[in-house]
């Protein structure tokens, strides 16, 4: 156990839970796994990989992008309100980073619906195999994180709301890096 007087250095000087971050970097390496053969498959098709990709709703993944990252903002603020003790602030922040959560999966539902309209589905190309595997791997992970806020909000001492938000923060970034990869990237 480190004095308070000394400075945090390595591992120790992680903020959260190292358990957590072994978690946070595993599933980042299952994501950068995935988008590399994404990205690899889309070398051997580039037009119709192009093709498939204009079948997708760009406007409603940037709405989307902006509520997931307003989600990350609101649970940023929830740590600083843990950290400071106002307890009640703390389950507000979690449970509207939550209900932004829940916006994202909605969306997404209705963009899956919007495909499945079309009749596409994992079969259809290999660009919308990688893009349900993708995005629905990242949706599991979004509602893995929404449970994870809802019990950090039942106890939300400053070290649960900084692990629980450490998680969050990590479906966050997965998304801004799938979001230009499956939608943007011509």
């Amino acid at each position: 156990m480190n004095d308070a007087s000394e400075p945090r250095t390595g591992l120790d000087a992680l903020p959260g839970d190292l358990m957590m971050w072994i978690l946070i970097v595993s599933e980042l390496l299952v994501f950068g796994a995935g988008l590399a053969a994404f990205l690899g498959v889309r070398l051997t098709d580039p037009a119709g990989f192009a093709e498939a990709q204009s079948h997708l709703h760009r406007a409603m993944a940037g709405i989307n992008t902006v509520v997931l990252v307003s989600s990350g903002w609101l649970a940023a603020l929830a740590v600083h309100a843990a950290e400071a003790g106002r307890i009640a602030r703390t389950r507000l922040l979690l449970a509207a980073a939550s209900v932004l959560g829940v916006v994202f999966l909605w969306i997404k539902g209705l963009e899956y619906a919007e495909k499945a309209a079309q009749g596409i589905d994992v079969e259809t190309h290999p660009f919308f195999t990688f893009y349900y595997l993708l995005t629905g791997f990242h949706a599991v992970h979004v509602i893995a994180g929404i449970v994870i806020l809802g019990l950090v909000a039942w106890r939300p001492t400053a070290r649960n709301t900084e692990v629980g938000t450490a998680f969050w923060h990590m479906v966050d970034l997965v998304w801004v890096i799938l979001f230009p990869i499956l939608y943007l990237l011509g």
